[in-house]
């Protein structure tokens, strides 16, 4: 689902130079000139008038496909009544033709306008024409004189002021043509793209090379200082339709010498270095979530955890400017008659608003990493110490500390007790307008205002909540319990309130997020619920969704949460088989792998129409998170390699060739959209801290930076690194928290378990009619240890695992897998372990002939 998020910046007027033209005159454009549009939404055929912006005395609207500007009488310049876009490109010595129709209720003088956005405001181009109540066409030609690069800080306006009587004054069809068409993107992208962090021994490493080759051609390895260190032929792929480029993969997954500053070249084309060595993405787990340190509110962010450059005082504190977030209101059309204190909580992050729709999954996501490490891998490395923060050394997991900043300011959006719909909670809280670009949030003077309540946001909270409760009850019984009561009132709320939709249309100052249907919200809670107290089975299992009916190949969010609850039925066990949501994540992730396999730029996501939509990387890394999932179900190598690849795509190995991840990889994103580390609109703030991750491409192109940028872009090129490319390079907590969580698996899976160099199974059954109890006892018979194992064999007939211990159990018809648990994992020389299963039979139970360990052979004792 997209949230159009709409940003204006009103902007200075231009003050440029006259041009006379008459109505009707025709183009008289040079010959030759590239029909590029300048002008976005010039025909305003989808009703809406974004990009324009309306100043001072203005105010503009579409009516009947005409822009119509209402105009306040008693100005004195033109330039004091205006409305326009900004990021409209001009070349110096390149020609242009304007064209528009215009009428006016009340005949008045209209200049056209072309020229700079900011100071000095210089000139190019100034039209004055006689509107009147009859439409007219106006066209008229002039030259550049000065360069403004396409996003940059060229502006075209219509100038209505200077008249002592208020009027409507509609322009239609505004056409600006000519200059030359820009290539597609800020930076051009080299023709080899790899992983710019770097590869784990061990493991596959590929790249892939856009050439109009159709035969194989040779490439070379080459160490850190220049030396040859392999060389090979390159995998012809053919036409990838997703970069519209033909595609040769490079493989040298063999090469496992461990190092820095490789490079790859195939004839002229060298890559970006990157690394080969077991640390070189374990960094990512910390960068990742440091993000979110960042984007708190109400507290200063402080230089001993982030360094002087990212230091700031706390945001909506009620500390002037701010107006605080202490005591919000409801929006005035809504009335509530009573303020909330929302302080806390994380900033969305492409503005000043915090949302619980998106807040909720990114609380759930940070708090799942940890529950499946639990699970799965090692909760040390997210544990107490681990992050820089200020609640480091308190004897909780750091992970844990930080959702928690986001839990709270979700239990303070709930409605109170004895207030219509208590229970339920606000949708959001942010600026009264959009804030402006850039702006700190200590600097935010705007109201701040609480959204109405939504069904939506209310089970988002009951789920987060009941998630919090049973993580918490180890370390913070009082607030285990707090999240626990405000999870099962928020539940009761949404049920008693089933279709509190939020309203699609609130999107003055925030994002919507609107979502229509709750179905899967609703499931979610459930699930979590459940997880947490055993009780609320019927919902989950009433639910249309129960089993894994959630997943699929485009992957979830914060607008398709039903995979959250099934994720958390798997990890925290009750009697509810879970059988069908292991087999639904190891489909997903099967049909996930036959979509990379043919592809130039392998990734885990594909939409019905193979477009890529506003925040793909986030979903790329939630189906990563699939795949992670599926292999520590497993242990089969290829759902590894798979959640792998989706991170070699997010640093670096795509069409743009640029790393998504701020600060890492040789060319990585800089310019996210984001209100403070805005260094491309004011160079005294930085660009993005590392760990942060850029949207992604988007080939709806919703933001005007985009559309002239990137007009006919192939799916996976419709990206730019530019502030104002909204829908490609915002950055928000729920895609970061997908990002976290793929990291933190990444981080512990970048040393894979190593085949077997010795085993022996010791299988032992007891036997009844209709089941058995079985006892496997695993030994290394090598000479090195195991840090980690998967133990894999076949049934001879129709057995069915009900039950297994010490072990993780899976089962794809006859064929078993056991994978270790943590404290099992490391088996030492001459050392064994022992796990178990009971299992429903039919027919006589014949043991095991042939084990494996780790892919290995394991001798039958």
């Amino acid at each position: 689902m997209v949230v159009s998020k709409w940003w204006r910046m009103v902007l200075p007027a231009v003050l440029v130079a006259a041009v006379a033209v008459a109505p009707g005159a025709p183009s008289s454009a040079a010959e030759g000139v590239a029909e590029y549009e300048r002008i976005v939404n010039g025909d305003f055929s989808g009703g809406g008038v974004d990009p324009w912006w309306a100043g001072a005395n203005t105010r503009g609207s579409v009516a009947g496909g005409e822009y119509c500007v209402d105009v306040t009488g008693g100005t004195a310049n033109g330039y004091d009544a205006l409305s326009g876009q900004n990021g409209v490109p001009y070349e110096a010595g390149q020609s242009y033709t304007l064209k528009f129709d215009a009428r006016a209720t009340v005949e008045q003088p209209l200049s056209a306008v072309a020229g700079e956005a900011v100071a000095p405001y210089r000139k190019i181009a100034r039209t004055e024409v006689a509107v009147t109540p009859a439409k007219q066409t106006f066209t008229l030609t002039f030259e550049s004189t000065l360069d403004f690069p396409a996003a940059g800080n060229g502006q075209f306006a219509f100038w209505f002021g200077g008249q002592s009587f208020d009027n409507t004054v509609c322009v239609d069809n505004v056409s600006l043509v000519g200059g030359v068409l820009p290539p597609p993107g800020v930076e051009p992208a080299g023709p080899l793209r790899v992983n710019q962090v770097g590869y784990v021994p061990g493991l596959p490493k590929q790249a892939s090379l856009a050439t109009g080759s159709a035969t194989p051609q040779t490439w070379t390895l080459r160490d850190g200082t220049g030396a040859s260190v392999a060389t090979g032929q390159t995998i012809p792929k053919g036409h990838d339709a997703a970069s519209d480029e033909n595609v040769h993969v490079v493989d040298f997954s063999s090469y496992d010498r461990q190092g820095s500053g490789y490079t790859l070249a195939v004839g002229d084309a060298v890559s970006a270095p990157f690394d080969i060595s077991a640390t070189a993405l374990t960094g990512l787990r910390y960068d990742s979530l440091a993000f979110f340190y960042h984007q708190r509110s109400g507290t200063p962010i402080e230089a001993r955890y982030v360094g002087e450059e990212y230091a700031r005082p706390a945001g909506h504190v009620n500390v002037a400017p701010n107006q605080g977030d202490d005591a919000v209101p409801c929006r005035a059309d809504l009335n509530c008659g009573y303020t909330l204190d929302v302080r806390g909580g994380w900033y969305d992050a492409g503005d000043h608003g915090k949302y619980v729709v998106n807040g909720g999954i990114a609380a759930w996501q940070l708090q799942n990493s940890y529950e499946r490490a639990v699970r799965f891998g090692d909760k040390t490395a997210l544990g107490d110490g681990t992050l820089a923060i200020p609640e480091r050394s308190n004897g909780v997991p750091d992970v844990l500390d930080e959702a928690r900043w986001e839990l709270e300011f979700l239990l303070s959006m709930q409605v109170p007790d004895g207030k219509p719909l208590s229970g339920m909670a606000h949708h959001k809280i942010h600026d009264e307008q959009w804030t402006g670009l850039p702006t700190l949030p200590h600097k935010d003077a705007q109201p701040r205002r609480l959204s109405a309540p939504s069904t939506a946001a209310t089970l988002n909270l009951a789920a987060a909540a009941a998630q919090a409760s049973r993580l918490w009850a180890p370390y913070d019984t009082t607030f285990a319990a707090r999240a626990l009561s405000a999870a099962e009132k928020a539940y009761t709320a949404a049920k008693a309130h089933p279709d509190v939709i939020a309203d699609p249309n609130d999107g003055t100052g925030g994002g919507s997020y609107s979502d229509p249907t709750v179905t899967d919200e609703f499931y979610w809670a459930a699930a979590e619920l459940y997880a947490t107290t055993g009780r609320y089975r019927a919902d989950v299992t009433d639910s249309p969704l129960f089993g894994g009916k959630s997943f699929n190949a485009r992957g979830f969010d914060w607008g398709s949460t039903g995979a959250l609850g099934d994720v958390s039925l798997l990890l925290v066990p009750r009697e509810l088989s879970t059988d069908a949501i292991r087999s639904a994540i190891i489909a997903t992730s099967d049909t996930h792998l036959a979509n990379m396999a043919p592809a130039g730029h392998p990734v885990p996501y594909r939409t019905a129409d193979g477009g890529y939509e506003w925040g793909s990387n986030g979903l790329v890394a939630n189906n990563g998170m699939v795949l992670g999932l599926a292999y520590d179900l497993t242990g089969t190598a290829k759902y590894r390699n798979g959640a792998f690849a989706a991170m070699d795509y997010l640093l670096g190995r795509n069409p743009v060739d640029r790393s998504y991840v701020a600060g890492r990889g040789d060319r990585p994103v800089r310019n996210v959209h984001h209100r403070h580390w805005a260094n491309q609109a004011d160079p005294s703030l930085p660009t993005a801290p590392p760990g942060t991750l850029s949207g992604g491409p988007n080939s709806a192109l919703q933001d005007p930076v985009a559309q002239r940028l990137l007009p006919g872009c192939a799916p996976q090129r419709c990206w730019v690194d530019h502030i104002e490319a909204y829908s490609l390079n915002e950055v928000t907590v729920n895609w970061n928290s997908a990002f976290a969580w793929l990291s933190n698996w990444v981080a512990e899976r970048s040393v894979p378990p190593a085949t077997a160099s010795g085993c022996q199974v010791k299988y032992t059954a007891s036997l009844w009619q209709t089941g058995l109890t079985a006892s496997l006892t695993v030994k290394n018979t090598g000479t090195t240890k195991w840090d980690g194992w998967v133990l894999g064999f076949a049934f001879g007939g129709a057995e069915r695992i009900t039950q297994g211990w010490s072990a993780v159990w899976t089962q794809q018809g006859s064929a078993v897998q056991a994978g270790n648990v943590p404290w099992n994992a490391r088996v030492e020389p001459g050392a064994s372990v022992t796990i178990g299963f009971n299992a429903e039979k039919t027919g006589i139970h014949k043991s095991p002939a042939e084990f494996s360990v780790n892919g290995g052979p394991c001798t039958p004792a």
